[in-house]
């Protein structure tokens, strides 16, 4: 049994999101898993470090499947670029140590959340920033930005309102930087919540407008409550950039 690690991206624009599910065959995770069994004639499982949600794009994602049978990486990497569709590109693949899985041996994933600042539309980048012309303070983003580092428990930044499972995460980075009419906020963690990253961004720009104050971020963490923390920013402006491992 061979195990194979393949890294690819997409424009997740018109998938239902990463994961496979029963109402829709129009996801990433399906598209990749009907190419790869018929490459290798037998049915194969993908797994993924993470599951990106409908409209919500990759520069850089890692997905690992195990097959009974051996074929040349190279090989693989020709053929799944042939006949996946052309949004969904995988730009490598490698033979991986038999225990490697993509989600529970990453130890960070990277992510870009992009805001076009501007009453102009971005014609040729609509696809992938969320364009919001209000006036924003870069200072008070990146102020209130600094509170969120660390770890904390995330559970008001959160879509899911109960879990069983541990909602602390640890942010290692949160930078909000200007970049003409774009605003860039790069976020770097060792986990993410459903619906994190975009309601962490929500919530800054709320506070970049003024409707918050960036102290008003520890209080947020403390009442563990998705309402009030901020809104959902729109899942186009968001792109999962890397995963990081150990090795």
């Amino acid at each position: 049994m061979k195990n194979y690690k393949i890294r690819l991206q997409y424009d997740g624009t018109r998938y239902d999101g990463w994961q496979k599910q029963g109402n829709t065959k129009n996801t990433i995770q399906g598209k990749l898993e009907e190419v790869c069994s018929r490459m290798l004639g037998e049915a194969v499982e993908i797994h993924g470090s993470g599951r990106t949600d409908a409209g919500v794009h990759a520069a850089g994602q890692v997905a690992n499947f195990k097959s009974e049978r051996a074929m040349k990486p190279e090989e693989m990497l020709r053929y799944l670029n042939a006949y996946l569709p052309q949004d969904i590109a995988v730009l490598s693949v490698e033979e991986a140590p038999e225990r490697f899985h993509s989600r529970l041996l990453a130890t960070s994933k990277e992510y870009r959340y992009r805001v076009w600042n501007s009453p102009i539309p971005n014609v040729f980048e609509r696809r992938f920033v969320y364009q919001d012309a209000r006036s924003f303070s870069t200072e008070a983003m990146q102020k209130a930005a600094a509170y969120c580092l660390g770890e904390h428990d995330f559970q008001s930044f959160s879509s899911v309102k109960r879990s069983k499972k541990s909602t602390v995460r640890t942010l290692r980075h949160l930078d909000v930087e200007r970049m003409g009419d774009e605003i860039r906020f790069t976020l770097e963690g060792n986990g993410f919540l459903y619906n994190m990253v975009r309601i962490l961004v929500g919530t800054l720009l709320e506070v970049g407008e003024g409707r918050r104050q960036p102290e008003s971020i520890p209080w947020i963490f403390e009442q563990k409550n998705r309402e009030v923390a901020g809104f959902t920013a729109p899942p186009q402006g968001l792109t999962l950039m890397q995963v990081h491992y150990k090795v």
